[in-house]
């Protein structure tokens, strides 16, 4: 019987991935192929919807509800078991350009069409930009001031992500150049009269700069969405804040990066305590570890300020972040070296979160800048496997995000790591893989119509 049923797996699972594929493409067009999301998305009345927030305990992320809160079934939402305290373990991307995309009504179908398909592959968390920082069409045109026509293209974002079951993992600035970034705060600060010759470090270290962040962060935080009506601080579709994106500085500015990071996640929990904080970090070590640097991609990592260890202990961190990027780090070696180093990347750092940081440890961004499928699925393999592992044993290793998904002809935000994923089915069919076996982790039964996870737990 084993065998007949392994043998009927196979077929199964490919039929599944054949009509995903299908409706993926034409489902638009293609009316008899009805959208089914997972049980634990559904709400009454057929409409989607998400209870409860995520909390932490220990090293594991779990859902929960406050008492006496919405009344939510609990048989028909894991969201709604606030006493099982069960550990949660989540597949998920990255779409940057949400709120962006959002602004205009012609191309806010994009940012619908990557929330539903990214929930019917069954990923349930999405990380995405919330800030646009000077320049054309930005949320925040100088300190304090914002364009209400772009804020409400966040609001429609986290609207429509709840509409889907996707929770958000929303980052507050970026440390690089582009949607400004901590260049534009300096920026704004010298053209107020203030003395920033020390441009790399000032962002977290002059009082006038971090008080142009706070203020942000603050309305940013306390918005009342315009369609819901709901404070950011009270939606549980925002799976967590993220400080920056990548904060990078000299060697000479580790500890003061240390301070803001103190600084602002206890801001952030002092407007909002429902909600979890990660820095945003790639997870290099630092020099107050000298005996991790060798799992460093390189000698240059541990003199970029950031300290993977020490910031993410920081009181008011939540849990860890971790980027994985072995084909930009390590461009010369061969594929193999990279898949090598990477699970050596994986394993060091599930380890740190179990053993010394006592924190969930969630991978954000894991990709690759090589052409075609090939190397990327080496990639994200070895990642989806290690962090199975890692549900199955109940360690720290609480997911990874693909960075980044884009639907049809999004050029103009595209990197040279961007995929439509049913464009791949190679990628696609790895990346339900992991949603299958997560859900079963967790304890969630399957019954969608739109990917069949018969076979894919193993």
């Amino acid at each position: 019987m084993r065998e007949r049923g392994r043998a009927f797996a196979g077929p199964a699972a490919g039929l599944g991935l054949l009509l995903l594929l299908l409706y993926l493409n034409f489902g638009d067009r293609l009316p008899f192929l009805v959208p089914a999301l997972p049980p634990w998305r559904w709400g009454s009345g057929g409409r989607t919807i998400i209870s409860g927030f995520v909390g932490v305990n220990g090293t594991h992320f779990v859902l929960k509800t406050e008492e006496g809160g919405a009344g939510v079934d609990a048989s028909s939402s894991p969201s709604a078991i606030p006493r099982s305290r069960a550990p949660l373990y989540v597949n998920g991307w990255n779409s940057y350009w949400l709120m962006q995309q959002s602004i205009w009504g012609s191309t806010r179908p994009r940012v619908s069409r990557m929330l539903r398909r990214g929930a019917e592959m069954g990923m349930a968390v999405c990380r995405t930009w919330a800030f646009s920082d000077g320049g054309t069409d930005a949320l925040q045109i100088s300190p304090g001031h914002f364009d209400e026509r772009v804020f409400r293209a966040l609001d429609f974002v986290l609207v429509e992500a709840g509409k889907y079951g996707v929770r958000l993992i929303l980052s507050l600035v970026n440390n690089l150049d582009p949607f400004g970034g901590k260049a534009q705060y300096a920026k704004w600060a010298e053209d107020a009269g203030v003395n920033v010759s020390e441009a790399t470090d000032s962002f977290f270290s002059h009082p006038i700069i971090k008080s142009y962040y706070k203020a942000y962060v603050k309305s940013i935080v306390t918005r009342k969405n315009y369609y819901s009506g709901v404070k950011y601080y009270d939606d549980p579709v925002i799976f967590a804040w993220e400080l920056m994106n990548e904060p990078r500085g000299s060697n000479s500015s580790a500890p003061i990066l240390q301070a803001w990071i103190n600084e602002m996640a206890s801001y952030v929990k002092y407007l909002d305590q429902k909600h979890l904080v990660t820095v945003g970090i790639e997870g290099f070590y630092g020099h107050t570890t000298p005996d991790k640097l060798l799992n460093n991609p390189g000698e240059w990592a541990a003199d970029l300020g950031s300290d993977f260890i020490q910031n993410s202990l920081s009181e008011n961190i939540d849990f860890a972040s971790v980027h994985a990027y072995p084909d930009s780090w390590i461009p010369n070696a061969t594929l193999e070296e990279k898949v090598k180093y990477l699970a050596q990347w994986v394993d060091s750092h599930v380890t740190d979160g179990d053993k010394v940081l006592k924190k969930p440890v969630l991978f954000t961004e894991i990709g690759s800048s090589a052409p075609g499928s090939h190397g990327l699925d080496a990639f994200l393999k070895i990642m989806y496997d290690k962090t199975y592992e890692s549900a199955k044993k109940k360690l720290s290793g609480a997911g990874a995000l693909i960075w980044q998904l884009m639907v049809e002809a999004m050029e103009e935000c595209g990197d040279k790591f961007s995929l439509v994923p049913w464009e791949k089915p190679s990628t696609f069919e790895l990346m339900v893989q992991q949603s299958c076996r997560l859900e079963a982790v967790n304890g969630w039964s399957n019954s969608s119509q739109i990917y069949n996870c018969t076979g894919a737990v193993s």
